[in-house]
């Protein structure tokens, strides 16, 4: 079990075809934490408004999100592809609290605002049918590395994601123009607390001078599969999947209907290593295939 304080995710886009549920459903399955943020975009409605669709694996996120909301916090921040939850803000939904931002301090007494990133995004905030234009390019791009992938994959050649080298570029360029990180900056010097937590760019990051202030983003889970974690002595570190799962192992079921966890561990990272020694699966016991790995 991956045990921190705080675990902050954003841009899920369940509902999109883009979503990457599997993976995040995993990782949900290793997560155990006191309070979970999730920081925009969680449900795209943008997606959902031009074609419906929710496939049983979104389903299974969300159910395992209510499961989160039953045994700690859950504070749900809106962004623009979920703004159609704003009105509810300041409520709760089911045990679910909905809120437009949110003050978290963290357990070394850093106090962050939470919230999406699209409120100082100027093309969101004061152009949004650009916004929009630049959803459908970018569901355009996705659909061409889709192609470009099955071709490199039919070569021989590793992943490559052409769609998010892309997003970044125009993201860049977006966000000289509007100073979204002065904004970011501004905005936490507004509210009087020494950083930010945010979304919106799909770029995970933890920065501790960034304007100043202390800087985190969640990324998505598109494509990085990224989150943002506070460990229980209040140091930050952003997760991506891909590394973590090959720490971690990935809960696999055998033909025989056997939870086992495959670990291609090369080398194990103490902190989680640590962490998942508490675990016990059974049959091929966690505690020895980690020892033996050391």
């Amino acid at each position: 079990m991956l045990s921190v304080r705080t675990a902050f995710l954003s841009d899920l886009h369940l509902g999109s075809r883009w979503c990457r549920a599997e993976e995040l459903s995993a990782f949900l399955d290793l997560l155990e934490c006191e309070t979970l943020f999730l920081v925009g975009d969680i449900v795209d409605g943008w997606s959902l408004k031009r074609k419906f669709r929710w496939p049983d694996a979104h389903a299974e996120v969300l159910a395992k999100i209510l499961d989160f909301a039953a045994n700690c916090r859950v504070v749900y921040v809106t962004g623009n592809h979920d703004a159609f939850l704003d009105r509810l803000a300041g409520r709760k939904l089911g045990n679910i609290e909905i809120r437009l931002s949110a003050i978290h301090e963290t357990a070394r007494g850093i106090r962050m605002a939470v919230f999406h990133g699209d409120e100082v995004d100027r093309v969101s905030s004061e152009q949004p049918w650009l916004a929009h234009l630049g959803d459908l390019a970018y569901t355009a791009a996705l659909w061409a590395n889709r192609g470009a992938n099955v071709l490199r994959r039919g070569l021989g050649l590793e992943y490559r994601s052409y769609s998010r080298m892309l997003k970044q570029k125009v993201k860049e360029a977006v966000n000289y123009v509007s100073g979204f990180e002065k904004k970011l900056a501004e905005e936490a010097r507004r509210l009087g607390t020494d950083g930010v937590i945010c979304g919106h760019i799909h770029k995970p990051a933890w920065e501790e001078t960034r304007g100043e202030v202390f800087y985190g983003n969640c990324g998505d889970w598109v494509e990085s599969c990224s989150a943002l974690v506070e460990k229980h002595d209040g140091e930050m570190e952003v997760l991506d999947w891909e590394t973590l799962k090959q720490t971690a192992g990935v809960p696999v079921v055998t033909q025989n209907g056997e939870m086992v966890y495959r670990f291609p561990l090369p080398e194990a990272a103490s902190f989680w290593a640590g962490a998942l020694l508490s675990m016990n699966v059974g049959p091929t016991d966690l505690r020895d295939v980690l020892e033996t790995r050391r």
